[in-house]
């Protein structure tokens, strides 16, 4: 087994992007949480936020291995 075939059977990435979502995700709700007039606006930006992670986070549950397998089709004729 490859280098890439390990990294890709581990989901090294994704995970990875999960992790940081997370860090983005908690630092936000901190900072939303200790607002003491949040706007229209502030509150449209953490959605946003929200939005975003529960896109990605479909996006990693529902994936699946791509391959791609190439065969050659060959005519077989009769001489007559």
């Amino acid at each position: 087994m490859t280098l890439a075939e390990k990294l890709d059977s581990w989901r090294i990435v994704p995970r990875m992007l999960i992790l940081s979502y997370m860090v983005v995700f908690y630092q936000t709700c901190n900072w939303f949480m200790s607002l003491s007039d949040p706007n229209n606006a502030q509150a449209g930006f953490v959605s946003v936020v929200v939005g975003a992670g529960a896109a990605w986070f479909g996006i990693y549950v529902n994936g699946t291995r791509a391959s791609v397998s190439v065969s050659a089709k060959t005519e077989q004729r009769e001489n007559i």
